[in-house]
């Protein structure tokens, strides 16, 4: 009765609905979920329950939530070790000026790519000590840390992010989760935009906006500018200080980063080879990204067990208890991506695809222009909602049905759209997780940082708008970033010269 009709589109707009009107993502993707499995009982109350239970349990990656844990124990155990407090005090003697400050935060931040949290959580404490020595205010720190987190994760093949949104792309496509993710990455501007601004504003050392007003401070010596009275006037104790166990060396933050991504690399490739690819392009294609991230995690773990107990860099007891502990610091991730998974299993099973095929008949004068609608819904959205999994979740399946069987191309800018404005939007809000957890690292004010932040990623949007534009005429990736990238810099370089002027 409802099965490849409109009804099917009423899940996911039940969840977009609630999440703007509440902005409570956990509550709207669970009522799109529910909603889903009425339709699809043709509301018998049990045949409901039932569909849901299943559909939940068919539709959830298990790998993907090993992984999510065994990060979250990773994160534990490297803070706990005193790696990252050992980082932190090497770089303060190593780097000599503000800029370098900036470019190694920047750096720091871009080279974590597994992770969002995993980056929000050690970029803050490991280079708060070196920032505020160099007079850098905690708002730019905060910037910093946001704008390389999810941007760099988005973009990073071996993530939690490249994983999740594999799991999004439907059954059946013309091209694996995989390999559409890595033909995304050249048309996902928001996130090259924003690593080039980032280290494009730290190498050439200006700010404007609200910005400039917390630098000009921050060189006065009051790092918070306003509303940071919880931070100025208390020695704060990171998790990495001061704790039962202080031994920790720069190896203990260095050697199992390392580990973790050359096991990954080289697990996705061996696991790409054993389905068939014939050189590195298909065995990359071909692999399964979510067991060689969970074959990666057990390896560091096992990595850091023989690299902690027997020096005593953390005991026995306290190793152990990372794993509850990781698996409390990764569950709002989890949830999201459960209920996320669900609604996909709800709205396949609803035949979305069958109706989106048969209903939709795009202009072709008008398909050029629908990257930037889709980018531009897809920011409302995560910025109403604080999230870019939820968001993910609902339109990518969406954009793949719609031009999977018109325009290949096409429906690569149309997904690489959804995934920038996503995060575009996950970035700017001030209810996402990412920016609230980039204010706790920094240890900024929250209203600093989102207020600053907007700014920033103000002019970041601009650009992209224009830029998928020409991708929307031209289908062309590499015209496309040359003529983003020309834009951004010209604009930048405006900026600085008005801001120089008005000195």
């Amino acid at each position: 009765m409802f099965v490849g009709t409109w009804w099917s589109l009423m899940p996911p707009i039940v969840a977009i609905a609630l999440a703007l009107l509440t902005k409570e993502v956990y509550l709207s993707l669970f009522a799109g979920c529910a909603l889903g499995a009425l339709l699809t009982a043709e509301f018998h109350p049990w045949i409901a329950f039932d569909t849901l239970f299943n559909t939940m349990i068919d539709s959830v990656d298990f790998s993907i939530l090993m992984f999510m844990i065994l990060l979250g124990m990773i994160v534990m155990l490297m803070q706990e070790s005193g790696g990252t407090r050992a980082y932190g005090e090497w770089a303060s003697s190593h780097l000599k000026s503000k800029r370098s400050a900036l470019v190694t935060t920047s750096l720091l931040g871009a080279l974590i790519f597994v992770d969002d949290y995993f980056n929000c959580l050690t970029v803050g404490s490991v280079m708060r000590p070196v920032t505020d020595k160099y007079k850098v205010s905690r708002a730019k720190l905060a910037y910093i840390i946001d704008a390389t987190a999810a941007p760099v994760c988005i973009i990073a093949p071996i993530s939690s992010w490249a994983a999740a949104v594999n799991s999004y792309v439907p059954a059946g496509s013309s091209m694996s989760g995989f390999e559409m993710f890595v033909k995304t990455i050249p048309f996902n501007l928001y996130a090259i935009l924003t690593l080039y601004m980032v280290f494009f504003t730290s190498i050439v050392g200006f700010d404007f906006g609200l910005m400039k007003k917390h630098e000009e401070n921050a060189a006065k010596g009051d790092l918070f500018t306003s509303g940071g009275e919880e931070f100025q006037n208390q020695e704060t104790k990171d998790p990495t200080e001061g704790g039962k166990y202080a031994k920790g060396k720069v190896i203990d933050l260095i050697a199992p980063m390392v580990v973790m991504i050359a096991t990954a690399i080289a697990a996705m490739i061996w696991t790409g080879h054993l389905n068939g690819g014939q050189n590195l392009v298909e065995d990359f294609a071909n692999c399964s990204s979510s067991e060689a991230l969970v074959f990666a995690g057990l390896v560091t773990v096992g990595f850091l067990l023989l690299l902690y107990l027997p020096r005593r860099v953390i005991g026995f007891k306290d190793f152990m208890n990372s794993v509850p502990e990781g698996g409390k610091l990764m569950m709002p991730a989890i949830l999201i991506l459960v209920l996320a998974w669900t609604l996909k299993g709800m709205t396949d099973a609803l035949g979305i695809g069958t109706f989106v095929r048969s209903a939709i008949n795009l202009n072709s004068s008008l398909m050029n222009f629908v990257p930037l609608v889709i980018f531009c819904i897809a920011i409302f959205i995560a910025f109403s909602s604080g999230t870019s999994w939820g968001t993910f979740a609902i339109f990518v399946p969406i954009v793949v049905n719609m031009f999977a069987e018109l325009d290949p191309t096409m429906m690569i800018i149309s997904v690489a759209a959804v995934l920038a404005g996503a995060v575009c939007g996950d970035h700017i809000s001030p209810i996402s997780d990412t920016t609230i957890m980039s204010s706790s690292g920094a240890q900024s004010n929250h209203i600093n940082h989102v207020q600053t932040q907007m700014q920033y990623a103000f002019v970041v949007i601009a650009v992209c708008a224009v830029g998928y534009l020409i991708a929307g005429f031209t289908e062309n990736w590499w015209l496309t970033l040359l003529c983003s990238l020309v834009i951004l810099t010209g604009v930048l370089l405006e900026i600085r010269k008005r801001e120089m002027c008005g000195r």
